[in-house]
């Protein structure tokens, strides 16, 4: 090649046929060159066998130091001895606490009752003086003779006076009852001497011995509690039985 540039066109058009070659040439041929080459396939497993695994088997041993000490019987004795000493104790304590929360519970409970009984019973001396009032009006009452209730003309002032003085005693009574103070009658009904005091006892035909067949004086309670007993006469028994 006298010339450099004729050099690089015959290189140009050797490789120009070349890949015209290529081209024109049938797949077929091309393919078994371009085809991966066969893999060889191995299968085996990772896990050991049991001699390899055996004999891999690191031995287990006892730390430096640390030896296994026999527990003489004595000391098994000292042992459980202790042992039971402390469940005693820990029943005892539990024993203990137990009664503790009870008798807080009960001055809890006792104090509650006081509270209750000084609200509920903080008038029962303004009651007992106020029930001599009301005796003297039902007293009053009892001395007006039904005859001259009846003529409502001749009589009337007597009437409306009456009539007042039973408003004001009804009027207390309900008053006393807004607060807790109840009234009873224990009118023939067994003598109570828990409720009741026996002013004078005598026979009476056809009445039940161990009645009341007169009440002087009614009684009075608040919450349940007598705070005056009724003032009452009983039947007796003429043969003294």
């Amino acid at each position: 090649y006298p010339d450099l540039r004729a050099m690089f066109r015959a290189v140009i058009s050797r490789a120009g046929r070349a890949s015209a070659a290529a081209a024109a040439a049938p797949r077929s041929a091309i393919r078994p060159a371009l085809a991966p080459a066969p893999r060889a396939w191995r299968f085996y497993s990772d896990e050991a066998t049991p001699e390899k695994s055996k004999q891999e088997a690191p031995k287990q041993e006892a730390p430096e130091g640390e030896t296994a000490k026999a527990v003489s019987v004595e000391d098994f004795r000292k042992m459980e001895k202790a042992l039971v000493e402390k469940d005693a104790k820990i029943k005892e304590l539990k024993d203990a606490y137990l009664r503790s929360l009870a008798d807080a519970e009960n001055i809890r409970n006792r104090s509650k009752t006081e509270i209750e009984n000084t609200k509920a019973f903080a008038i029962q001396k303004f009651a007992k003086d106020l029930l001599d009032t009301v005796d003297i009006l039902e007293l009053a009452l009892k001395h007006v003779p039904k005859e001259a209730l009846a003529d409502k003309v001749a009589n009337k002032p007597l009437i409306d006076l009456h009539s007042g003085v039973d408003m004001t005693m009804a009027s207390m009574i309900r008053t006393m009852e807004r607060y807790g103070v109840e009234s009873f009658d224990p009118l023939d009904k067994p003598y109570d001497p828990n409720t009741s005091h026996a002013l004078f006892q005598a026979p009476m035909p056809g009445k039940t011995p161990g009645h009341v067949f007169v009440v002087e004086k009614r009684g009075y309670t608040i919450k349940g509690r007598v705070v005056r007993p009724a003032q009452v006469g009983v039947v007796v028994d003429p043969s003294g039985n």
